[in-house]
């Protein structure tokens, strides 16, 4: 395997990210397939016609187990590894699959049938907030700094890639005339969960999860495995510089405590401000309406006028071309441009078009030609978000943070995402049957609300060290003019903030040095 590796050029861990990012594909294929999966006729025949209510919380059921488990999903993946949790969580995502496949079989009752859905879904939904922080996180701490872009974002390359192979598999399965038409994305599902979670624990460990476990030796050595510099690997003051197998720390607290623990340490001074930050980031990348649009691609491009349902599941699937070519482009582009400025241009070109699409829904009728511009202001949101925000968004929450409260932000973090993904899965067949132009006005604003939050706050990451002491946590505010009329204010740093002040200018007085600029300490 080594050898292949070097005659095609791929560095270790590259290949090690990209094979414990096969999660992502997991999460992906669930997202381009259960919308369709519903809108089956052999689905209909066993499960019953479902109302636009029961077809939102089918989609949407997911995302309430995924939201409860993945807020301590982070002292699992702590405690555990970033790759047994992995294994861990595929192979309960893969029990949930297994439970769907196996529904209606030995002549059960529709309800029966689709209660038996509703449970194995639910259990995918555990698994899924088991692995998919772990999966972000090993990603990121496996890279380097020059590539943590790229590298950072192949995960979301394999949901792009999930999503595409879920429409096309559908749109495949479609006029099979049983049910393996609806079974065959749960078997496809089934499989790839057990090949993942038996390959993922005979990949290296992260060396930055080692380091924050006090095995530095073992740490050291896997930088060296994974083809990395030493000198990357910055050691903390808070973590010993001891050999594997030294005595843990007697203060460090055990159990249930340590998760507190983790949890207070994200909002501790210094951290609060890109703490929260990440969890409004990860909120908003929801209620910006991305799955209202992958979960229910065909039923929005049937509401623009693709009448046939095959029309509306190959549009579907060319949404699943568009989103894997420029996830791509996205990827080569990561560490190219910085966090900030692609996530600040990427929100203002989707709000632009969720709010054009708003204002053509709300005329008294849409022509035609509005309605092909429906479809392709579609492909405009779609696009901008794929190359932003879908890739740099869960990138900007790991580098933010430093080890020790990494992985714990980031499955807080998803908690907040899964959350409103719930609500924007759940409502979104409700509120386009009441309004077909609400969702796309609800949508934009939540966007242009994020774009002004960017704006002012969001401070850069990329190529910046996310260890030791050189890792600058601060959250500042970046609007000129604001930060200005800030700055003019007296020193702030009794009110808990992290924001640069000025002193107070005084009357100069014979022999008075002239005032100086001071940083106030960042506790926000």
């Amino acid at each position: 395997m080594a050898s292949m590796l070097v005659k095609l050029h791929i560095p270790y861990y590259v290949f090690c990210a990209a094979v414990v990012s096969i999660g992502g594909f997991i999460f992906g294929f669930d997202t381009g397939s259960i919308g369709s999966i519903t809108l089956m006729h052999e689905f209909e025949i066993t499960f019953g016609k479902l109302s636009s209510t029961i077809q939102g919380l089918l989609v949407s059921i997911i995302l309430i187990p995924a939201s409860i488990v993945s807020f301590g999903s982070g002292s699992i993946s702590d405690r555990l590894s970033r790759t047994y949790a992995t294994s861990l969580g595929c192979t309960v995502y893969g029990l949930g699959s297994l439970i769907c496949c196996l529904a209606g079989l030995n002549g059960q009752s529709q309800k029966s049938a689709l209660v038996m859905v509703f449970i194995g879904r639910s259990i995918s939904g555990a698994g899924e907030g088991i692995f998919l922080s772990a999966v972000t996180v090993y990603g990121i701490e496996v890279a380097p700094h020059h590539a943590r872009g790229r590298v950072g974002c192949i995960i979301q390359l394999w949901i792009s890639t999930g999503i595409l192979l879920g429409y096309f598999t559908c749109y495949g399965s479609l006029n099979i005339a049983s049910s393996v038409s609806w079974r065959l994305p749960w078997i496809m599902q089934t499989i790839v969960c057990a090949s993942l979670a038996t390959a993922v624990p005979f990949l290296p460990h992260s060396p930055r999860w080692l380091v924050h476990v006090n095995r530095v030796d073992e740490a050291k050595a896997n930088m060296r495995r994974l083809g990395l510099n030493e000198d990357e690997l910055a050691l903390n003051p808070e973590t010993p510089a001891g050999t594997e197998g030294s005595e843990p720390r007697k203060e460090e607290k055990k159990g249930w405590r340590k998760n507190v623990e983790q949890f207070k340490a994200a909002f501790a001074p210094g951290l609060r401000g890109r703490t929260l930050l990440a969890l409004f980031m990860l909120g908003v990348q929801q209620l910006a309406g991305i799955d209202g649009v992958l979960f229910y691609a065909p039923t929005l491009f049937q509401q623009a006028g693709l009448a046939s349902q095959n029309a509306s599941f190959l549009a579907s699937g060319v949404t699943g071309i568009v989103n894997l070519v420029f996830t791509v482009v996205g990827q080569q582009l990561s560490d190219r441009w910085g966090r900030r400025p692609a996530l600040i241009f990427g929100g203002v070109i989707m709000a632009i078009a969720m709010t054009v699409i708003g204002i053509l829904y709300s005329l008294p009728s849409l022509s035609s030609a509005g309605q092909w511009s429906v479809i392709a202001l579609i492909f405009v949101y779609f696009i901008a978000f794929v190359v932003t925000w879908a890739i740099l968004m869960r990138i900007w929450v790991s580098e933010s943070q430093p080890v020790h409260t990494r992985a714990s932000v980031s499955s807080l973090a998803l908690t907040v995402n899964w959350g409103c993904n719930f609500v924007i899965a759940f409502t979104t067949p409700i509120f386009l049957e009441a309004s077909p132009s609400g969702p796309y006005y609800l949508w934009a604003g939540c966007i242009w609300v994020s774009v002004v939050v960017f704006a002012i706050f969001l401070p850069e990451t990329k190529g910046q060290s996310i260890d030791g002491e050189e890792q600058n946590l601060a959250l500042d505010v970046k609007v000129g003019w604001l930060k200005e009329q800030l700055e003019k204010r007296p020193p702030l740093s009794r009110r808990g903030t992290s924001w640069t002040a000025v002193e107070v200018e005084t009357e100069k007085k014979e022999g008075m040095v002239e005032p100086k600029k001071m940083e106030a300490p960042a506790d926000v």
